[in-house]
């Protein structure tokens, strides 16, 4: 069985809007719009770098930031792990939802922005943010909000791609120095964290699905000691 998608926390008695979606519609339609025009945008499997982080941990809460069409969920569920998956896309949720149900696993799917999702602060045991689109703010609030989500004794898992950071603006309106990338979250680390992985490393990128001609990959792993 799969959870209902919902706004928020599954916890939080937060009242949701009638389409369930916390955040900017802009954004949302924007996303939207992209899985719309495919079939299938992204591979199907498991990012690589998830896989090889995620081997030595014991399973436990995880949420998984820009779910997409599931993959990385569903491999997580798969292996034990209490799953909460966010996404701003619906179309992109119901791809997810649907793979899930496939599969007879159970997931949490959170249809929000990070920064309005509501969720329980310091409750993961694992928050992985895999090639994320997050954009920054003045006040940093979607890194705050990756931090603030791990539990004490647990692991922040953020990848990217390399190289992406410092390119120029594109023509098609893309800009890099809009989003949020793996430097800008650990120049926010305290004491209260532990660097484990900090490094450029070549991707493991499955057959096909749109970034699939990405080759290196920026990864950061920090524990959360307290």
């Amino acid at each position: 069985m799969t959870d209902n998608i919902t706004a928020g926390s599954p916890a939080s008695g937060t009242p949701s809007p009638a389409d369930g979606y916390v955040g900017d519609p802009a954004v949302r339609a924007e996303w939207d719009n992209r899985y719309a025009d495919r079939q299938q945008l992204w591979s199907g499997q498991p990012n690589g770098a998830l896989v090889a982080e995620v081997a030595g941990l014991t399973p436990g809460r995880v949420l998984d930031i820009g779910c997409g069409e599931g993959a990385d969920a569903v491999w997580l569920a798969r292996g034990g792990w209490d799953v909460t998956a966010l996404e701003v896309s619906g179309v992109a949720l119901e791809r997810a939802a649907e793979h899930a149900r496939d599969a007879g696993l159970t997931v949490r799917w959170v249809h929000a922005a990070l920064t309005e999702a509501a969720l329980p602060p310091a409750s993961f045991d694992l928050v992985s943010a895999q090639y994320p689109a997050l954009l920054r703010t003045p006040d940093a609030a979607a890194e705050r909000a990756l931090l603030a989500a791990v539990a004490p004794g647990g692991v922040l898992l953020l990848v990217h791609h390399a190289g992406m950071d410092n390119q120029p603006a594109h023509d098609s309106g893309f800009d890099p120095a809009d989003y949020v990338w793996p430097s800008m979250v650990a120049a926010l680390l305290s004491d209260d964290w532990e660097v484990e992985v900090d490094e450029q490393r070549p991707r493991v990128a499955p057959d096909g699905g749109a970034g699939a001609h990405h080759t290196d990959d920026l990864v950061l792993r920090a524990r959360r000691l307290r």
